[in-house]
């Protein structure tokens, strides 16, 4: 027993969030019922945070992400299959929102050059686009989130009162078919919810960990998502249910 709880702290730890559903494909072996009782001791003991359809890092912070270089770490090769379909969706002379977030600066990083009008709130996606001499480049204001090396809150949502999208990528924190596309800090979801009123096109970069997660706050419903580009592992149960509403799956 001390052993699988050590190994269920590891895993979630290593990946930030775990949704129930992917610890039961980790210990296959272990009942329910025993697996509610591991989160729920751990969560006591404090070396782990209980949430919905899920368990958390302790070092994810209420009301934020945990820190950026932490993040960035994890699932590199998840990300770097999202990235791979989401540059193929770009389209030249095209206005585009990229979101902040890890899996946004990794798109970032392999932006291509060439004629873009972007809008950005992380300052980490900023960096990655300033090798661009095509593009015109604009970083909202705002203020700082240290732990998403971000910008956002009623400035962030005034700069893009006047602007249409022809595509946004956003970052997602969870999704449950219940609570839809979710993240954890108010002042972002506030301008996520804002860029999807003024996007022609929706796409969610979402890992296939992020499934069964849920954070305080929603952003977007089935809906108002066009598109989500997903690494290898998503589940079919779960691209099923998305393409039955309409959603491309990538």
């Amino acid at each position: 027993m001390k052993q699988r709880r050590e190994q269920i702290v590891e895993l979630v730890n290593s990946e930030g969030a775990v949704s129930f559903a992917k610890l039961k494909v980790a210990f296959p072996e272990v009942s329910e019922m025993t697996l509610r009782n591991d989160l729920k001791f751990l969560d006591q003991a404090r070396q782990i945070v209980r949430v919905h359809g899920g368990a958390k890092s302790v070092e994810v912070v209420i009301g934020t992400d945990d820190l950026f270089y932490k993040r960035s770490t994890r699932n590199m090769e998840k990300k770097r299959q999202i990235t791979e379909k989401a540059v193929k969706l770009l389209r030249p002379g095209t206005s585009v929102f990229l979101d902040s977030g890890t899996t946004a600066t990794e798109l970032a990083r392999v932006f291509p050059d060439e004629s873009y009008l972007i809008f950005t709130g992380g300052i980490s996606c900023a960096l990655e686009l300033a090798h661009l001499t095509q593009s015109q480049v604009h970083v909202l204001g705002g203020q700082m989130n240290r732990f998403s090396l971000s910008v956002n809150g009623i400035s962030s949502v005034k700069a893009i009162e006047n602007v249409n999208f022809s595509i946004a990528f956003l970052g997602v924190t969870g999704y449950s078919q219940e609570t839809g596309f979710n993240c954890g800090v108010e002042d972002e979801n506030e301008l996520k919810k804002a860029v999807v009123r003024k996007s022609e096109r929706v796409v969610a970069l979402m890992d296939s960990g992020k499934v069964g997660i849920v954070n305080t706050f929603t952003f977007a419903a089935l809906k108002d998502i066009d598109i989500v580009v997903s690494d290898d592992e998503l589940d079919p149960e779960t691209k099923d249910f998305f393409q039955s509403h309409g959603i491309e799956v990538l």
